[in-house]
This record gives structure tokens, C-alpha cells and sequence, in this order.
């Protein structure tokens, strides 16, 4: 394996680790140039357990040997290694999880595949808060959710935040952007899809009376932290529904409220 020592921040080498933290730049420059980052070495781990394919390793030095294996399994994969205030000059923060892969993105799973065979499915409406989303596929890994779509102005799973929040579970999870905003929905009640929106509607059935109805298959929107659920969304679903609490607290985070949900309706055969 061949390690390029950085001299510069200047380095056009390695372009794709610069202003990491100009979450404008970058949740437009990743997509349109296919990569995202996978940061700590466990996430870029979990990235290339998943398939995904590396453009570049970027660590400190003192980090080689714990990925050693790794780099043998990419000897043409170029490997930067710089000073820790190198790396932060590049970044923009100190790098303290080891290291960082600018990996390709993977190509988008067609809608149709998405959900062949899928009984639960997440559906994000404008949830801009990349933590958020990190937690919310997280939950979905771990308590059975199916695939994830996202509205045309979530916030990208792939993201390097979403992704480290997620602990790499993005990798597990198929998901998909609808481009068409609400009317995207159709297609999922066309598949035969139950869509049911997370919202304090009067008319919001409790969580528990909709698991009671053990629907084979469910779509559960999720709406943007601020506003909820929009109007177009909420007239385009099949109903509401809304988890039981006590006086005097209207809503949980969204994160919060999705694990709950998708614990309680998870398929009980």
C-alpha cells in the first residue's frame, strides 16, 4: 500500500475532504459529484461491508495500522496521511475518529425494487436535520423497517453526519427520494400500501389501535421538525395517528416518535 503525506491544505488531491463542515456546499457538491463521506473507521467499515467502493482514504498517520487489512484490500486505492492539524486545516475539524474514506455513491435503487417484498416503510417529509435522519434509519435497521423514502427537500442519508449518527446503518437500509411531492405517495398505495401520516390530527387514530388492525403492508410519514405534517401531505394519506401521552406534552422528537412507531407496528407473524 503507497501513503501520500499532505504537505498542504492546498493539496488538489484531496479536494473531497474540503469544507466539511459548509453543510450548504456540501449536500449539493456530493450528490452532483457521486461520493459522500464515510467517517470513523467503524462507519467505513460498515460502508465497505455494505459494497460500497472507496475513492481515497484520509487519516493520520498514527491510524494505518488499525486499518491495515483494509488498505490491503484496496492496494490502488490512494491512502492521505497527514498531521492532526493538517487534516483539521482540510476539514475544517479535528479528525478524532480515526479516519475518513471518500466513498462512491451508490447508484439509486429503483422504486419498484425498493419495495418488492417490503411490508414497513418510513417515509421522511422534509426532515432537514441531518442528526435526525441519522437516527431515524438507525431505529428503522434496528426494529424491522423494510426501505426509507425521502421528500424531495429531506436531508440527504448520506450525508456525513446522517451516516455517523446512524453508526453506518444508512448501509442497511435500502431507501429512495421520491421527486414528486406528495403525489409520490400514489405509488405506494398502488402497491397496496396502508400510508399512515405521524400527526395530532382530531381525527388521529392512537398508535396501538392501528397495530390492533395489523396492516400486511404500511407506509409511516414522518414530518419536518418545525411545521409537521403539510396540508397536501395530510389529504393524500389514508388516515393519522398519533402515540398516547400524558397531559401537557403534545409531541416527541421526531426520532423519538419514529422508534416508538416502528416498534409498535412492526408485523406481528
Amino acid at each position: 500500500m503507497t501513503f501520500y503525506h499532505l504537505e498542504s491544505a492546498d493539496d488538489p488531491r484531496v479536494s473531497d475532504y474540503t469544507k466539511l463542515t459548509d453543510v450548504h456546499l456540501r449536500k449539493v457538491r456530493e450528490p452532483a459529484e457521486g461520493l459522500y463521506i464515510a467517517e470513523s473507521s467503524r462507519v467505513l467499515r460498515r460502508a465497505l461491508a455494505a459494497g460500497h467502493r472507496p475513492r481515497s482514504f484520509f487519516l493520520a498517520e498514527k491510524w494505518a495500522e488499525d486499518l491495515a487489512d483494509v488498505f490491503e484490500r484496496f492496494p490502488d486505492v490512494p491512502a492521505y496521511v497527514g498531521s492532526a492539524a493538517l487534516l483539521e486545516e482540510i476539514t475544517g475539524f479535528h479528525l478524532h475518529r480515526g479516519a475518513m474514506a471518500a466513498m462512491h455513491r451508490p447508484a439509486p435503487v429503483p422504486l419498484a425494487e425498493l419495495l418488492a417484498g417490503a411490508r414497513r416503510v418510513a417515509v421522511l417529509e422534509d426532515i432537514v436535520d441531518h442528526t435526525n435522519v441519522g437516527a431515524i434509519f438507525r431505529s428503522a435497521a434496528a426494529l424491522g423497517v423494510d426501505a426509507v423514502l425521502v421528500s424531495p427537500r429531506c436531508g440527504d442519508p448520506l450525508y456525513r453526519r446522517s451516516v455517523r449518527v446512524s453508526m453506518g446503518t444508512v448501509f442497511q437500509v435500502p431507501w429512495a427520494r421520491l421527486e414528486d411531492w406528495p403525489e409520490g405517495l400514489a405509488a405506494l398505495q398502488g402497491q397496496g400500501f396502508t400510508v399512515a401520516a405521524m400527526e395530532l390530527t382530531d381525527d388521529a387514530v392512537d398508535l396501538d389501535e392501528l397495530a390492533a388492525r395489523r396492516p400486511e403492508r404500511l407506509a409511516l410519514v414522518l414530518g419536518t421538525e418545525g411545521a409537521g405534517m403539510s396540508e397536501g401531505t395530510l389529504a393524500a394519506v389514508d388516515l393519522a395517528v398519533k402515540i398516547p401521552m400524558r397531559p401537557g406534552v403534545d409531541s416527541l422528537n421526531v426520532a423519538a416518535a419514529s422508534a416508538v412507531a416502528f416498534w409498535e407496528l412492526r408485523p406481528r407473524d
